[in-house]
């Protein structure tokens, strides 16, 4: 039998290692960037065009390389930061394995011109797809240029799973972010298609957070600092009522360069415990100061997953640093003054003298015996029959639940004869069931005994048992069918704000929002551009007319980021679907009988009433047999 093994060729090699490292444009970025901050410059400019996909140019001011460094620094595995394996545990800079450039070289046109401060020339070299074309002398100014052409030109595969020049400038956007936030000292600028969407002075941390995601995050930030003998952390978290549904402002730094840490995720996440809603993230920017040796930053490719020694350790440090920092600023509540739905405890006066309490009781009652006579009981001084009256007269609305059991042509029947709790759409029964009254119906317009619970849900008597309508999953779905049903028709008209609203926002959000425009303009919102990075929302929909636009549109976004597309492929249905999310009632909030009325009503006309527009369960029925063996 012949050998199978070979040797592979280098170029098949230098591209295998380049789908590693090189993923898509903002891999690029990210790679020569962080050569940039090694070269100890203190200008990058980033310059793309089509999202990254024809040019990615990196102009910086640093050290530069002679004419044979040049040369050699596009090879693989040539690196000036490891001389020994020992080095591997000391590590400083960004780049160390000698791999990012010669994996660009590997899938694109790449072109370098570099000259050292000390050179009267400097270097220009050109490869393409790993292959050497040329090297000359050129006249450029110190610091390196590096133009990476036609990303995966040569690996068609590649390229053709690329996203849209609006996702991929997005990624781009994110990773020019991290550097730039983990190195606040160095200007950074960063061009799309000619229009500037970030420049960074140089700053403090707190001032380059705020250049990068807008003034409006100052009055969020709470500071950290804490110093051990194990570990030094500062940075800065977000006040508990400025959480988000998304994750997108969450960023771990260990030396000045940027970290993914689930655990340590894990432990800031508990320092706010009850502090956050349910599926909510807090923002922070947390850097951490360790011994490089206490590190191992050589686990991973992209260098953004870090060991730490004692990692247990410095999760406990992490979690107490968090909670002094909340304590300190007042943000975790001590005592709750709210006393709405409490029971009113009264105080004695000083005028009166204490009374012992009268209590209603029946010395005859046998418990075995018959029942008993209710105006048998003695009644105290103080009682006036009110409370029992109250409770007959609940009984006696929910004993009504037959006025409920003639369904009108175009209702919604609900059906639990073999033991499923499902509500389908009908035309309607027959004449002769409507006139004996069979099955378990809700007939909208109809005045049955509804009870809110916990200012949660709806509880309604049927038949068969109890339904149970989740509030804030029933008028999402109302809202989702409608907003829906208006885009599709065209009908859709913008309630004009009485005074325009301003709002600043991210580099990413606001590409997000221009990508979005023609979809958002369809469900009725005026937007206009504002200067850089700021929209003026002018008009919105007519059924959120109750939401503060701004909160609308961070929320719109924040649905529409972390949504992804696991429920709908549309644009629009997305849209609807997060605009739906966005402007439902929420928990806690006091409904009127009208107002539960009309959510029961309108949901029990829609297409899908027993599911949230996310597929959870909107309508429940507990049956009178689960409810019966409660009381055996």
């Amino acid at each position: 039998m012949a050998d199978i093994i070979q040797l592979l060729p280098d170029t098949v090699a230098n591209q295998i290692a380049a789908g590693e490292v090189i993923q898509r444009p903002a891999s690029v970025v990210k790679e020569l960037v962080e050569n940039s901050v090694d070269a100890g410059s203190s200008v990058i400019k980033v310059i793309v065009r089509d999202a990254g996909k024809n040019l990615v140019q990196v102009v910086d001011n640093g050290c530069g390389m002679s004419e044979t460094d040049a040369r050699l620094s596009l090879e693989r595995h040539a690196t000036s930061k490891i001389k020994s394996a020992d080095d591997l545990f000391a590590i400083k800079t960004m780049g160390f394995r000698g791999e990012a450039l010669a994996s660009v070289a590997a899938i694109a046109e790449l072109e370098l011109q570099t000259r050292r401060q000390e050179d009267e020339t400097g270097t220009l070299i050109e490869i393409k797809g790993a292959r050497f074309i040329r090297q000359e002398p050129v006249s450029c100014r110190a610091g390196c240029i590096f133009s990476v052409k036609n990303l995966f030109f040569n690996v068609p595969a590649r390229r053709k799973f690329l996203k849209t020049n609006a996702t991929e400038l997005r990624h781009i956007i994110n990773e020019f972010q991290r550097i730039a936030l983990a190195r606040p000292e160095i200007e950074f600028s960063l061009q799309n298609d000619g229009t500037e969407i970030l420049h960074l002075p140089p700053a403090n941390h707190r001032q380059r957070i705020i250049h990068v995601f807008g003034k409006n995050i100052n009055h969020q930030l709470v500071e950290i600092k804490t110093e051990t003998s194990l570990v030094n952390i500062k940075g800065y978290i977000a006040k508990p009522q400025y959480v988000k549904k998304s994750a997108g402002e969450q960023f771990f730094f260990v030396n000045n360069r940027f970290m993914r840490h689930p655990y340590f995720h894990k432990a800031l996440m508990q320092a706010f415990d009850k502090l956050l809603p349910p599926e909510a993230i807090p923002s922070y920017f947390i850097y951490f100061e360790a011994d490089p040796r206490t590190i191992d930053v050589n686990i991973h490719p992209t260098k953004t997953e870090i060991k730490f020694e004692n990692e247990k350790a410095i999760w406990q440090v992490l979690m107490a640093s968090v909670r002094e920092a909340l304590g300190k600023f007042n943000l975790v509540p001590s005592i709750d003054f709210n006393t709405e739905g409490k029971m009113d405890m009264p105080f004695p006066r000083r005028d009166r003298d204490a009374v012992s309490p009268d209590i209603a009781v029946n010395p005859d009652y046998n418990p075995f015996g018959d029942k008993q006579d209710p105006s048998s009981f003695k009644k105290g001084p103080g009682f006036k029959g009110t409370r029992l009256d109250n409770w007959e007269e609940l009984y006696r609305g929910f004993e009504s639940d037959r006025s409920m059991a003639h369904l009108k042509p175009g209702g919604t029947e609900i059906d639990d004869d073999q033991g499923k709790d499902t509500i389908r759409k009908e035309d309607g029964p027959s004449e002769k069931d409507t006139e004996k009254g069979t099955g378990d119906n809700y007939v909208t317009g109809t005045t049955p005994a509804l009870l809110q619970v916990k200012n949660r849900y709806i509880v309604i008597p049927v038949k068969s048992g109890l339904m149970i309508i989740d509030q804030r999953r029933a008028h999402e779905r109302i809202l989702y069918e409608k907003f829906l049903k208006t885009v599709r028709s065209g009908s859709f008209v913008a309630q004009q704000q009485l005074y325009p609203v301003n709002i600043e926002l991210s580099p990413a959000d606001y590409l997000l929002v221009r990508e979005l425009a023609g979809e958002l303009a369809a469900f009725g919102f005026d937007i206009r551009d504002f200067g850089p990075q700021s929209i003026v929302v002018s008009g919105c929909p007519v059924d959120t007319h109750n939401t503060d636009p701004a909160i609308m549109i961070e929320n719109l976004l924040s649905e529409y980021k972390s949504s992804g597309s696991a429920f709908r492929e549309s644009p629009r249905e997305k849209i609807a679907f997060n605009l739906a999310r966005s402007s439902a009632i929420n928990y806690g909030k006091p409904l009127t009988k009208e107002e539960m009325h009309e959510i029961v009503d309108r949901l029990f006309t829609s297409e899908l009433p027993n599911y949230s527009p996310d597929g959870k369960p909107a309508v429940i029925i507990i049956n009178n047999d689960d409810i019966e063996k409660k009381f055996r």
